[in-house]
């Protein structure tokens, strides 16, 4: 084994520099550290984001809108409650997008005309059963177990979808103006091919009450080539600016008409009382329990389960009923709980 001086090493190294040709070298070969970081960007090619966080916060905002929407025309439709939200806005590959959905599952595939390409929608089986069994006369059960569904089912099931198509349609009106049309049905996604495997997108998700005490999901799955010539629109700023574009009467008279169709919870506050859980146990029939409102005391009327106004009871033929006084003023509720509570004092 050969030991090595530093000092000859030292040498040996700066003689065979010595043979490098240094002055026909180009400025430009040396190329710095600073230099080659310059536009570095990474890039994933196996799953590239194709859609800015802003283009998902705009997606969020569009559907937040539809989601309000198709609830009205639903609730009013089914002549029961009907509550939906957005849950999520993500963007994934075609793939993972069809291996995380439920099977079976409805799927309605449409377009949005001009924009290019097929979109999807999917309704989870326990949401769409409680709306076939209302559509067919029933109180609106979900069915837990799932299932296809039949001919009549499935004919009852499209033209929901295309309400909610139309409800699409109307929501991304403030992006660009769409006309939708409805292609087909079908129950599993594997079957179902708008995208190759590899292409990137946006999924949007809500959840769906129904009556308060049935739930599930919704979906909307747009590739990226058909968003691609809009992209350019879908940012927060757009939307806010195309939104305060003054309704025309027309517009006002067809929201109005969809508002009066609208079913709302209506509650009468007829006072509060405060007594033990032993004292509640052991009420029976004829029993009276002090409220603490008076005879002459105005009562608060609730509009799914908001404050609106004040009232007065009485009957008309027989029948129990109220009558509107005025709208309900916080300051003046406040101060009748304040008077009240001194004279409890005194």
């Amino acid at each position: 084994m050969t030991n090595f001086d530093d000092e000859n090493l030292n040498n040996e190294y700066y003689s065979s520099t010595e043979n490098i040709d240094t002055d026909n070298m180009d400025s430009s070969d040396d190329i710095s550290t600073e230099d080659y970081k310059k536009g570095y960007k990474l890039y994933n090619f196996r799953r590239p984001d194709k859609f800015s966080k802003d283009h998902l916060r705009a997606l969020q905002d569009v559907h937040r809108e539809f989601s309000r929407q198709i609830s009205l025309i639903l609730t009013a439709y089914l002549r029961m409650r009907v509550e939906i939200e957005v849950v999520s806005t993500d963007q994934l590959t075609y793939d993972e997008f069809i291996r995380s959905m439920p099977s079976p599952m409805t799927i309605g595939i449409f377009e949005l005309n001009p924009l290019p390409g097929q979109i999807l929608l999917g309704i989870s089986f326990e949401v769409l059963s409680c709306i076939v069994d209302r559509m067919l006369g029933g109180v609106g059960i979900s069915e837990y177990k799932q299932r296809e569904l039949t001919d009549i089912e499935e004919a009852l099931s499209k033209k929901v979808i295309e309400r909610i198509v139309k409800g699409v349609e109307s929501a991304w009106s403030n992006i660009i103006p769409v006309q939708g049309n409805v292609i087909g049905l079908d129950n599993n996604y594997q079957m179902v091919q708008i995208a190759s495997t590899g292409e990137i997108v946006a999924l949007i998700t809500f959840e769906v009450q129904i009556a308060g005490k049935y739930f599930g999901l919704m979906s909307l799955c747009f590739p990226y080539p058909v968003l691609e010539t809009v992209l350019a629109n879908l940012s927060t700023q757009h939307i806010f600016q195309s939104k305060g574009i003054i309704a025309t009467t027309e517009e006002r008279q067809k929201m109005i008409q969809k508002l009066n169709t609208s079913n709302v919870d209506l509650n009468v506050e007829f006072g509060t009382t405060e007594i033990s859980l032993e004292e509640f146990m052991d009420l029976k029939e004829g029993d009276i329990i002090k409220l603490d409102t008076k005879i002459d005391d105005d009562l608060i009327v609730t509009v799914n389960g908001n404050k609106k106004f004040f009232a007065r009871p009485g009957t008309v033929k027989n029948h129990i009923s109220i009558k509107i006084t005025e709208a309900y003023d916080h300051q003046k509720d406040l101060l009748k709980h304040y008077y009240k509570n001194n004279e409890r004092i005194d």
